[in-house]
Formats: structure tokens, C-alpha cells, sequence
């Protein structure tokens, strides 16, 4: 075979190389709170890319309550179904108000994807969409990817950092795939807006 006859095959096989690497999972996390039984991780930039090539197949669920959705922001295409909703009780440990699983979380993941189709979680950091997963597993669903790195992302950690302990590691806020403020009524389906 001429080296013009080869070329063509070369450039499909580099192109299936570089779709392959484009869309291989992300590797476990290191940390056990974002560990899923469904194993299926990605990172948001990595998420952003997919969706880009195919938004009609990919289903983006944000896990967070809807106050951090409005006004953290989210990506454009997050339908906002909150894993936990707000106790009202101050926990002073973690100096935060405690939240608690939402009795409805499954029954609206039921209403817009079936136990067979791809799901993509995403929360502040990869924690509670991990959680989501879990619960989603026991009801069936066997293909939920978790958004590890989720919206906000990770802490920094360097002490030379102004940065330090502010979540802009990665994550999808800090990634650069486009996020808003803006709602749309159709993706908070708990929360509709009149």
C-alpha cells in the first residue's frame, strides 16, 4: 500500500483515537464520598464537551437545593431536581443549616428519564450527586454518571493562595463551559415558576 492510499486510513484511526479519549470516563476519585455504585465519573469539562456533540442524548440533573441553582448559578441545561431539601436546624459543627433527602427526589428523576437511560449528576462538589447516585441505584438505575468535580469544584489548598479555601480548583464554573443565572420554568420542575 502507497503511502497516499495510507493516509486516509490513518487520519479515521486518528480520529476515532481522539473521539475515544475524548469521551473515556474520568478515573475514581480520590475521595470516597464522590464513589458511586454505577462506577461511571466524569469531570464537568468532560461533561460540557459531550453535550455539546450530542445535547438531544444527554440529561444533566442538578442535585442541589434550589436557592444554591438560583443564585450560584448552573449549567444552561441543568434541570434542577434537589437531592436534599433544608431542615431549618442549625448544625454547629459544620456551622451550616442541615439538610435532609428529599422524600420526592426519586419520583421526579421517574418522571423525566427511565431506570435504563444515561444521567448526569452534578452538585456543588461531587458529594451529594454521589449520594443521589446511590439512592438512584437502589431504584434501578444503572447508568448515572457523577459529575466529581461538580459545579463550584474543589478547595484550593494552597496557603499561598488568596484563593485558599474558596471552591475554584475545577468544577464547572471554573472549567469555562458556559453556565447562567437565568431560569427557565421547564428545568426547576419542583419549583415552577409563574
Amino acid at each position: 500500500m502507497t503511502r497516499k492510499a495510507l493516509m486516509p486510513f490513518v487520519a479515521a484511526t486518528f480520529g476515532l483515537l481522539c473521539l475515544q479519549v475524548a469521551f473515556a470516563d474520568s478515573p475514581t476519585p480520590l475521595s470516597a464520598l464522590k464513589h458511586t455504585p454505577q462506577g461511571k465519573y466524569i469531570i464537568a469539562k468532560e461533561l460540557y464537551q459531550r453535550w455539546s456533540a450530542d445535547p438531544k442524548s444527554i440529561t444533566v440533573v442538578d442535585v442541589r437545593i434550589p436557592e444554591e441553582y438560583v443564585y450560584i448559578g448552573h449549567p444552561a441545561m441543568a434541570i434542577n431536581i434537589p437531592f436534599n431539601v433544608w431542615t431549618g436546624k442549625y448544625d454547629p459543627d459544620k456551622r451550616t443549616v442541615a439538610l435532609a433527602e428529599n422524600p420526592e427526589f426519586v419520583a421526579e428523576i421517574q418522571k423525566i428519564v427511565k431506570p435504563s437511560d444515561t444521567l448526569y449528576l452534578i452538585c456543588r462538589s461531587g458529594d451529594r450527586s454521589a449520594a443521589a447516585a446511590v439512592v438512584l441505584n437502589k431504584h434501578g438505575y444503572k447508568s448515572i454518571y457523577n459529575v466529581v468535580d461538580g459545579f463550584e469544584g474543589d478547595f484550593v489548598t494552597d496557603p499561598e493562595s488568596y484563593f485558599e479555601g474558596k471552591r475554584m480548583r475545577n468544577g464547572w464554573k471554573n472549567s469555562g463551559a458556559p453556565w447562567t443565572y437565568g431560569l427557565d420554568p421547564k428545568l426547576m420542575p419542583m419549583m415552577p415558576l409563574k
